[in-house]
């Protein structure tokens, strides 16, 4: 299974092969247009992803944690000497043993797919659904291999 998070639609779909589980709509961050660059921008990343945490109650609900950011992410910031080579090597380790990357680089982190509501753009970078979908997301997260975020 995966997920596939059209942006420009607000849509998220959870597919299994060529079916289509679950099309639900979605809340991005507050500036949407344009992938995560950094902490604090608002923006919801674009690119592929890996479940690394998953919390039954969370402070939106049920959340589903990104590896965000991953060796894409650090890659394009140590070219702009966002981050640092040490920063570049933790993070790209983690993606290799599929860990939670460091959240606490110049890039930001803690983005999930979690409740909360998909009636508007709201959130810090995240991705924000209602309950409903949620309910049929969450279950499946285990079987989940990547998320993939398009613009």
């Amino acid at each position: 299974m995966r997920v596939l998070i059209i942006k420009k639609e607000r849509k998220l779909y959870l597919l299994d092969g060529g079916s289509v589980l679950l099309c639900a709509p979605v809340g991005l961050g507050r500036v949407p247009e344009g992938a995560k660059a950094r902490e604090g921008d608002g923006k919801t990343p674009e690119g592929v992803y890996f479940i690394c945490l998953a919390k039954p109650d969370g402070k939106h609900g049920r959340s589903l944690g990104l590896n965000y950011p991953n060796t894409a992410d650090a890659r394009a910031a140590l070219v702009m000497k966002t981050i640092g080579e040490a920063a570049y090597r933790a993070i790209a380790g983690a993606e290799a043993g599929r860990r939670r990357p460091p959240w606490g680089t110049a890039l930001g982190g803690e983005i999930y797919i979690h409740e909360g509501g998909a009636h508007e753009d709201w959130t810090q970078g995240c991705i924000a659904m209602d309950s409903s979908g949620m309910d049929r997301l969450y279950p499946n997260h285990p079987q989940i291999t990547l998320v993939e975020i398009r613009p």
